[in-house]
This record gives C-alpha cells, structure tokens and sequence, in this order.
C-alpha cells in the first residue's frame, strides 16, 4: 500500500531529478555556470519562492521582475506580506508591474513589490559587492527597469551583483493614516520605505545564490531614489541590511511630521471623496491616484501634494538628518553627490528661461528659488561672484542652489559634525547634446555612474570626454563599493569631507578635487534656514 509519506517522498525525487537535469543542461557544473555561456543560455537559481529562468547575455546572468512581496491590494497601506511560493520554474525574462502612478510608467498595480538582478556568476562561491539602486521620481514616480539602470554593464566592469527594485509610491506608499484612530495603519505614511526593507532582507538572504556577498551591500540611487537612502539610514529596521551608501542629487533632511503628514490624508481622502479609511480601501487604485492631484497648501509654488516620509515614532523615529546625522549609520561610509546645473532639467525646457533679462529676472526668480530671500539680494550676490554671468545663467545657479544643493550641505556638514567617513562629488561635464544648454543637469550622472552611455534616454553622448567621465565615476562607485573608499587609480587624490576644507570631487574630463567650491553660495542661502520642501 502506497502512503501518502511514500508519495510526498516519490514528488520531491522527481522534483530534485527534473531539478538536478535542468541545471545540467544550463551548466557544464551543478555547482557554476560559465562565464563564456553562449548568449541567450537559461539561467536557473533557487530562491525561497521557488525555482527561476533568467538568462544569460553577454557574460551576464540576468533575472527580471523577481517577486520580493505578495501582491499589496489585499495589504493596502500595511506592510507587505513575503511572496506567495510558486511551483515548476517561474520565468524571469521581463519587467514586473511598476506602482501605480501617473507618466510614462503609469498606470502601474498595487503588484508591484519585484527586482531586477544582475550577476557574472551564479553559486560560485565568490563574495562579489552587491548594489543594490533605488530609482528617483521623487516619492511618486519611476521603476527599476528604465533603461538607463540596467545593470549589466557595470555587473562586467566591476565584477558585481547589481539590484534594481520596484516598490510603493506615492500615496499608495506614503499617505499617513496612522493618526486616524485604526491601529492596521499605524506604518502606513513609510510603507514605501519599509518595501525597500523587504528587498533588501530578500536580497541580503539570496546573496550566496547570485555569487555576492550579505555582508557587503552599498546602496545607490539618485534624486528620490538618494532621499530614501537618507531616510532608510535613519530607520532601526534598516539597521545593518545595508553597509555603503552612495546618493546623487537626492537629500532627506527632515520627514513630514505628524501633523502634516495627517493634514495631507485628509486632504487627500477629500481629494478622492473618501469619509474613512474603509472608503480609501474600498477605491480602485486608479481611482485613489487622484489623490495626488491635490493642491498642497504649504506648497506654494507648486499644486501637487507632497509624499514622502512621516516621522511616525516607530518605524522612522527621528528625522533623517536633523538635528544630528542618524546615529545608527555613523559608521557607514557614505558618498553625496550633485550636479552643477540641476535645475536646468526642468526649468531648461521654457525657451523663456534661456532668454530672461534683469528686469524679468527678480519675479522669476521669486517663483523657483525655494528660499525666502529677496531676489534683489540673490541677485546683487551672484552679480558679485560672477560677474560674467547672463540673467539666464543667474537664474539657473541660484536655483539650483536655493532648491536642490542646500539638502546635499545640510547632509554633508552633518556626517562632518559627527566624523562620518563621507566624500563630496559634483558633477561639472555637460551634455553635448541639445546645444550643450543643459550643461550638467539632474539625472546626467545616471547614465555615467551605469556605464551606460548609449542607453535609450541618455543624453550623454557616446563621445569621447563621456566615456573618460563615465569611467572616472563608474569606477569610483565600484571602488566604493568594493572598500567603502571611492579613490582608484585613474582618479586624483579624492579626500573625506571636512567642515575645514570642504573637499569635493569635480567629477570633469580630467577629474579634480577642490575646496569648498561654490562657497559663495553655499553662504549666501545659509543666511536663510534650510526647509525640506513638503515636510512643514
């Protein structure tokens, strides 16, 4: 007679032979694959969900639209739950579900929580460093699979595992309920943050599978993606899932308190025509995106409700970066980077911009400075420190400056104060393209940082000067990543930050260090106190 023990024991031979014959037809060893794999070669690894088919291209093991968590509408504004297991070999050949969102990414689902991994190996025992990038947008937009982040080529240069990640945005991610009464919601103004956790425990528990190491995990992102790093540095649940980190033009100072950060659901829920937080839940998520929509009250330059990190008392307990750098990393190398020219991303695309005169200057830049002082102060200073520069150009720098730069000097001084190893870049090479009227905007270190010059949305260029400064910067994040030291050998000495010299890399064709560049500036706007947008 046949029991059901003897079945349960018959299943799982089968599924170790048909296990152990995939693999030996994906691989020469049971126990690596080769690096000189034709391209297009099945990859498999075992992961706790189940088995996967990724890939293999041009010496790259690629696994996309990995799940890390279980679908998040059964789970609205609570922590996600791990992934459901599958059976058989679950494909992982395309993109997962970006969130829900607006743009070019939209409309996104509530499915959302995947990863995207590329590896030279797979199961070789090596301990190779793991980056692991979180992608801008602010708190509202974007996914791990543009193009610009794909993560193969810097996987060949540096011999690394490279992650990319989805998770929830906006106020699917960040909208605060935990003030109105249902203790299911009390996390709910982090969630987004607390996906990212996730990821990084998946990725932390998964690094001996993809040939990396658990113990040597650097963080990187960009814009958005370089404040949730802030954030995530600050949150006891993040405490040792990450052990570098690496931000671009992306600064968390401060979190949306309490206070505010309820006003805003409310505004919200209002916004959508919910009375409770059964009626948010009860919304399809297309119908919840209006929320974002709302006009913020406290923005007044801008009619869009901000999103981002609430300082909840638990699952973020203190702000990001103020008063103090976040205790809890003081020992994490960090690297905090800018670009000379940022606003020109989106302040660059009105012709008017380009075209200003001393008489149209002050209200202009009245509306995009950010920083309550008078324009003609602004103006009169940067008259002073440059005075080669055209209306057009004053405009540009002072809002860069006044909007973006500041988060990265707040964050900087901090590290400082507390003797933090932290090095300062600022990316100087402009684009060629469009003119070159540009310059170095937000978002051009990305394609620089991947290697990736000719990836659709770059506007690097592939010339020459491009691939010195992508080689210089590339090969400073691997070093980086590698010993917790960006310096290498085609780079000029690169020192730790100091409140004494303010070193920063002028990252260029040919790189160089400098104190305390744009220092005119930088005390210029002290003069005002630094506000993080969308947390009063």
């Amino acid at each position: 007679m046949t029991t059901p023990a003897d079945l349960q024991r018959r299943r799982f031979l089968r599924d170790s032979a048909r296990y152990a014959l995939m693999l030996s037809v994906a691989s020469s060893s049971l126990l690596s694959f080769s690096h000189s794999a034709a391209a297009g070669t099945a990859s498999l690894a075992r992961v706790r969900g189940g088995r996967l088919r990724g890939d293999h291209v041009n010496g790259v093991h690629r696994f996309l639209g990995v799940p890390y968590g279980a679908d998040t509408a059964a789970r609205r504004f609570q922590p996600a739950l791990p992934e459901a297991p599958w059976r058989g070999v679950r494909n992982a050949l395309a993109y997962g579900g970006a969130a829900p969102q607006g743009g070019k990414e939209g409309p996104g689902s509530e499915d959302c929580l995947f990863l995207n991994l590329w590896t030279p190996a797979l199961r070789d025992g090596r301990r190779r460093p793991i980056l692991f990038y979180i992608h801008g947008g602010a708190y509202n937009n974007g996914s791990g699979s543009d193009p610009l982040y794909d993560g193969g080529a810097l996987c060949q240069r540096g011999d690394v595992v490279v992650v990319t990640v989805n998770h929830r945005l906006n106020v699917f991610g960040y909208l605060y309920l935990g003030q109105l009464g249902d203790e299911r919601f009390a996390d709910s103004g982090n969630v987004g943050q607390l996906d990212l956790i996730q990821a990084l425990q998946w990725v932390r528990e998964h690094a001996h599978e993809f040939g990396g190491d658990a113990d040597n995990i650097t963080v990187f992102g960009q814009s958005g993606g370089g404040a949730k790093i802030a954030t995530l540095m600050a949150m006891p649940a993040a405490k040792g899932l990450f052990h570098k980190a690496w931000t671009m033009s992306g600064q968390q100072v401060t979190a949306a308190g309490p206070r505010a950060a309820t006003q805003r659901a409310r505004i919200a829920m209002e916004a959508v025509g919910a009375r409770d937080v059964d009626a948010l839940l009860a919304l399809p998520a297309s119908a919840l995106l209006a929320a974002t929509k709302a006009r913020d009250p406290s923005r007044v330059e801008s009619t869009s409700l901000y999103f981002g990190p609430a300082l909840d008392g638990d699952a973020l307990p203190v702000h990001p970066f103020w008063p103090e750098a976040p205790t809890q990393s003081i020992g994490i190398p960090m690297v905090i980077g800018n670009t000379h020219d940022e606003t020109r991303a989106f302040l660059g695309n009105d012709p008017a911009n380009f075209e200003l005169t001393w008489e149209t200057l002050p209200a202009k830049l009245e509306k995009e400075q950010f920083v309550d002082l008078l324009p003609s102060v602004v103006i009169a200073e940067y008259r002073r420190l440059y005075p080669q520069y055209t209306p057009s150009e004053v405009f540009f720098a002072a809002t860069t400056a006044g909007r973006s730069w500041r988060g990265a000097v707040e964050e900087l001084e901090a590290r400082a104060r507390q003797g933090s190893p932290t090095w300062a870049y600022q990316l100087d090479w402009g684009s060629p393209l469009d003119g070159g009227k540009l310059r170095a905007f937000h978002t051009l270190d990305i394609p620089l940082v991947f290697h990736n010059l000719g990836a659709e949305g770059s506007k690097t260029g592939t010339g020459e000067a491009a691939q010195q400064v992508a080689d210089a910067m590339s090969d400073a994040l691997l070093a980086f990543a590698r010993t917790g030291n960006p310096n290498h050998g085609k780079l000029a000495q690169w020192d730790p930050y100091s409140l004494e010299r303010r070193q920063t890399m002028l990252f260029d064709v040919h790189p160089q260090q400098a104190n305390d560049p744009r220092g005119g500036e930088r005390r210029l706007y002290q003069q005002a106190p630094f506000l993080q947008r969308g947390t009063q």
